[in-house]
């Protein structure tokens, strides 16, 4: 069946448009699951026999992208929250057994049905905002079965579920206890044999890593990039949050598809990640949930034209949000950014993090049929709005989806 949506108005974000790739009378005709054509409703014909739906004037945005999430996990860590409100140190909480070490126990200890339990839910919080993709990063496991464990999770999700999920390798995330002092034998018998297993049973999409003065240096961190480059997969990299190690410039190094959190980025950075094509992901939520004070370079990123994504980062020690609405509103507020960084952010931008501009991302021809239709007089009340979701309607890879399983 052929679908038409008519009487819409387009934020397109195609890059051939200026802004979002507005036009105001638009329709777009999907066919097998593919938008086959784009435009002014003067402009297309109503194909013979085709299901025609009147939008009534409504916005339609490509389907939303969440491009960093640690989706898959189990249990949460609200207990550490309140003890950090308490007044208790960080030293404080990992004593008590908090930290990181917790959630690699409660991951360790839940069988692959009771991550996917436990992730349905705050996938389906992402799907009721008209999220169509989205990444999910293994990291909590730390070892190889337990990785591998996450990632065959994360692929279930897009079997109960109409969404696209893509799927990241994060095993140079931390050291687990076990192997502290010594995170080049952690590389070596637990990250690169995971990595190889991974792929050889089509589980990992991209591979990541922690580069941090508490986690991985640089050094470390090529182990593992050579190690994805030899096996032909992409990487990303969690760069320069807590200090500048200079990880967005070896994310760019790797022609990485993305460097992530970034508050700490330089200019040389900054620069490098723009000749890459490296997209600088901003993860306002978790700079909001952990009090930091260090702001991205935004300007460094808008004088060197590196293209700006948003995510989540979904996960439960320093990101507990599955919201993308709320998302760009904290960049808004937080970062300053602009209406139409936001929404490029989460759209056009963020399928360029993940690797799938060709499919996702923009209103175009050629494109996977993935809308987000609102009832909004402006895209501004996407950013503008808190806690107040106008999705009308979504649609992935063609199928018209009225609630979370329909």
């Amino acid at each position: 069946m052929t679908t038409v949506i008519t009487n819409a108005r387009l934020a397109t974000m195609a890059p051939d448009r200026p802004g979002l790739g507005v036009i105001e009378n638009g329709r777009v005709v999907i066919d097998g699951g593919q938008i086959v054509a784009a435009g002014e409703m003067n402009e297309i014909a109503i194909p013979g026999g085709a299901e025609v739906i009147d939008y009534e004037g409504r916005w339609v945005t490509p389907g939303l992208i969440d491009c960093h999430t640690h989706l898959v996990h189990a249990g949460n860590r609200a207990k550490e929250f309140e003890m950090r409100l308490a007044g208790a140190s960080y030293e404080e909480i990992a004593r008590a057994g908090g930290g990181i070490v917790s959630s690699v126990r409660q991951v360790r200890e839940a069988s692959e049905a009771d991550l996917v339990a436990q992730t349905l839910p705050r996938l389906d919080a992402l799907i009721a905002e008209g999220v169509t993709t989205v990444e999910v990063k293994s990291g909590y496991g730390l070892t190889v079965e337990n990785e591998l464990k996450m990632l065959r999770a994360a692929r279930k999700l897009a079997e109960q579920r109409q969404v696209a999920i893509t799927t990241t390798y994060l095993g140079a995330h931390a050291t687990p206890a076990d192997y502290k002092g010594r995170n080049l034998d952690f590389i070596e018998e637990v990250v690169l044999p995971g990595l190889k297993a991974a792929q050889a049973q089509g589980l990992v999409d991209a591979v990541d890593g922690f580069c941090e003065g508490i986690a991985f240096s640089p050094d470390e961190m090529r182990l593992v990039f050579n190690e994805a480059r030899s096996l032909g997969l992409p990487v990303k990299l969690h760069a320069d949050q807590l200090s500048n190690l200079q990880g967005a410039a070896l994310a760019a190094e790797y022609q990485g598809l993305s460097a992530d959190h970034l508050e700490y980025t330089d200019e040389e950075g900054a620069a490098a990640m723009t000749r890459a094509g490296t997209v600088a992901v901003l993860l306002p939520g978790a700079y909001y949930f952990i009090r930091e004070t260090k702001k991205p370079p935004i300007e460094l990123f808008r004088k060197h034209g590196t293209a700006m994504a948003l995510a989540t980062d979904c996960n439960p020690g320093t990101s507990p949000l599955t919201s993308l609405l709320l998302t760009m509103n904290m960049a808004a507020t937080l970062f300053h950014m602009t209406v139409e960084e936001c929404l490029l952010g989460i759209t056009r931008n963020a399928a360029r993090a993940l690797g799938r501009l060709d499919t996702v991302g923009t209103i175009e021809v050629g494109k996977r049929a993935d809308l987000a239709i609102w009832s909004v007089e402006s895209p501004a009340e996407l950013v503008y709005r808190i806690g107040f979701n106008p999705l009308h309607q979504r649609i992935w890879n063609g199928h018209i989806t009225k609630g979370i399983l329909s």
